[in-house]
């Protein structure tokens, strides 16, 4: 029997993990979409449009220790074989060495909670901001300000690139601190880095990256400041924000469309079943949206409106 005492225990540091007590009090919002809000028949299946709807969660699983009350957890995509669409992948990120990537068959075996396989990625990973796209995990590595690339084959990093100017480890994260302040997202068109810098003061920065060598081909600066939302995701080119990470009612409040470069309020309700929101990406696949909270892995079904 191996010695319990000689496994690594978690500890948990609160020192080390920044949070943001102080919630920013929500923003009056248009009623733009209220009226669309119900959407059309048979509008999940017609590509892109904008986002009407948002479901109620669905558990998929729940972490078992302190490590996991803030994660990610993600689906590839467009996944490369041996990788399938039902592959599974998770990353509790309490803690300050976060190394351990958890693969699963599909989420049926997430839910049961063990892994198929465990990667330790060759750098620590900063906060909950990881996706998976094209068999390869994209991440922030620890005290940096640069995106890699861990290739879930070859099992090392192919790439690897600083996001010029851009805020890390507490300098603009969203409302509930985490170090949050560089968030990967995925869309059906392709990879996307959410960030903000000095010059934007604050507000949220979009760049679309190469997803071979993580070059930035574009970026646009937002009005919508990153501390006041409390995360935010990309669908169709278009980011759209969460007006808080705790308030149990609470809204997709803002969207910033990257093809006209303007943004808009909206009221479109959105439900933190467990109260602690600290990660939520779309998967353009599953036309879902990928959720953690408080210890939980989510899905939230989505409704686009006729493009």
């Amino acid at each position: 029997v191996p010695d319990p005492a000689a496994a690594p225990r978690w500890e948990p540091q609160p020192l080390t993990y920044q949070e943001l007590q102080s919630e920013r009090t929500e923003v009056p919002v248009s009623r733009l979409l209220e009226e669309t809000a119900l959407g059309r028949p048979g509008s999940e299946d017609s590509g892109c449009g904008e986002l009407v709807w948002v479901g109620e969660p669905v558990v998929f699983g729940r972490a078992d220790s302190i490590a996991g009350k803030y994660g990610v957890w993600m689906k590839d995509p467009e996944p490369v074989p041996p990788f399938t669409r039902g592959n599974t992948w998770r990353v509790d990120t309490v803690g300050t060495e976060v190394r351990q990537l958890f693969q699963y068959e599909e989420a049926e075996q997430l839910a049961r909670g063990y892994p198929a396989k465990v990667h330790i990625l060759p750098r620590p990973l900063e906060s909950t901001g990881a996706v998976i796209y094209r068999g390869g995990l994209f991440f922030q590595p620890r005290h940096s300000r640069s995106v890699a690339r861990y290739d879930l084959r070859g099992e090392t990093i192919t790439a690897e690139r600083e996001i010029p100017g851009a805020g890390y480890h507490g300098q603009y994260p969203y409302s509930w601190g985490g170090y949050t302040d560089i968030d990967l997202a995925v869309d059906e068109t392709g990879l996307w880095v959410i960030y903000s810098t000095e010059k934007a003061r604050g507000a949220i920065v979009l760049s679309k990256l190469d997803p071979e060598t993580l070059e930035i081909r574009r970026t646009w600066e937002t009005n919508i400041r990153k501390r006041g939302v409390a995360n935010s995701f990309v669908i169709c080119g278009t980011l759209y924000t969460v007006s808080s990470y705790s308030a149990p009612n609470a809204t997709i409040n803002f969207a910033y469309d990257t093809a006209t470069g303007t943004s808009r309020a909206l009221s479109i309700p959105f439900e933190n079943r467990f109260r602690y929101l600290s990660m939520l990406d779309y998967n353009p696949a599953e036309r879902q949206l990928f959720a953690w909270d408080s210890f939980n892995m989510v899905t939230y079904p989505v409704r686009l409106s006729r493009a």
